[in-house]
């Protein structure tokens, strides 16, 4: 994994906007009418289309974008056996406490809704699905003469959140076996050369699942599937792994989020070398400071958010550079990649920052790192 020795690298947090075929494409797979060739053409074209717009908009680590994936966890049911229970219901878009707001949100709905639990044991369908991601994304990124590019995975814990259990004995049964499954993606996706980014939402917004529940005891569950995590990646390099951790993309009131302080030691167990997490929205956004007072393990990176992926506001290339200066001071130049805090594209069909904004955006992001570096260097 390339550090920032001469300059703030800059990377983001896997999704992309997708172009309009290839969302229509996904909704007729979907339904069942998929045309198998005309979908692998679009993909590819779109993968092609936005690694060009990363490098153009000056991003260091660039990956696929997912383009061929209708998000970032709930793909995984058409390629595991073991996911025909009842679906659970929409996420993302429900604020029962604020029913305006809710009404508001319903714009942002996916068309991508089913998540059906666990209803039987979890093994692979159809891995030749995962060769073919990794094969695309790889012969992109050499046409395109990148020098490192990632390529997400969802993790145990997200997808036990994701997709409930209905068929293990306990939690702790299903995550074991989640971890012993998706260990072979995730080997794949190492051996292929990538760096394997770990999408751990859980670890922060499964606190929502736990209404009531204490710190202590929510750090229990924290800490369970931070081990699932490495047990699932056993023997992997952990300079060629890094995890992103959030509160989600949503655009709620998030006042009800856990605070970063309360698990970032435990997030820090986990063995990826490098941490992303949100650090520019107005939740999250003070959060800096707590890096002031954690001692980062040695070999450790954080990735910290220093655009939002939810506003379409584009941020001032200064106000960047100050965020980044914040936590370059706090751990050290060397051990800051800076990032953004959540996909743009988490959900295909979902559009919450307009496409072309979030290429400016990403340019900001670039701007602000190379204006920190020099102030660094």
């Amino acid at each position: 994994m390339r550090r920032s020795t001469k300059g703030i690298l800059t990377t983001h947090t896997g999704s992309l906007p997708r172009p309009a075929n290839v969302v229509e494409q996904l909704l007729a797979e979907k339904k069942g009418k998929a045309d198998r060739a005309a979908l692998d053409a679009a993909v590819r074209d779109a993968v092609a289309g936005v690694i060009a717009k990363q490098k153009a908009a000056g991003i260091d680590i660039v990956n696929d974008g997912e383009q061929g994936r209708t998000d970032y966890t709930v793909h995984v049911i058409g390629r595991l056996n073991g996911f025909e229970g009842q679906s659970d219901a929409p996420r993302g878009t429900g604020e029962p406490e604020f029913p305006e707001l809710a009404e508001i949100l319903k714009q942002f709905a996916s068309p991508f809704q089913h998540r059906p639990a666990c209803s039987g044991p979890v093994s692979w369908k159809d891995f030749s699905a995962v060769e073919a991601d990794i094969a695309r994304a790889k012969a992109a990124m050499t046409e395109a003469g990148v020098e490192e590019a990632f390529m997400t995975s969802p993790s145990p814990g997200q997808i036990a959140r994701y997709l409930k259990n209905a068929h293990y004995k306990s939690v702790d049964e299903y995550l074991d076996a989640l971890a012993g499954v998706m260990a072979r993606e995730y080997r794949a996706i190492v051996e292929a050369g990538f760096i394997l980014q770990l999408d751990c939402p859980d670890l922060a917004m499964s606190y929502a699942l736990y209404p009531g529940i204490s710190i202590a005891d929510y750090r229990k569950i924290v800490a369970r599937n931070v081990e699932a995590l490495n047990h699932s990646i056993g023997d992997l390099p952990a300079d060629r792994m890094r995890m992103h951790v959030c509160w989600g993309s949503t655009l709620g009131p998030h006042h009800g989020d856990v605070p970063l302080k309360d698990i970032v030691d435990i997030v820090l167990q986990a063995k990826p070398q490098a941490v992303s997490f949100p650090g520019a929205n107005p939740r999250h956004g003070h959060e800096w400071k707590v890096w002031k007072d954690v001692k980062l393990p040695d070999g450790k990176v954080i990735i910290p958010g220093v655009i939002d992926s939810t506003s379409n506001f584009v941020e001032h290339p200064e106000l960047v550079a100050d965020r980044i200066m914040q936590y370059a001071l706090a751990v050290g130049r060397e051990n800051v990649i800076a990032g953004a805090d959540c996909g743009f594209g988490t959900f295909a069909g979902r559009v919450q920052v307009d496409t072309k904004i979030v290429w400016m955006k990403l340019a900001a992001l670039a701007e602000g790192a190379r204006l920190a570096s020099k102030q660094l260097w």
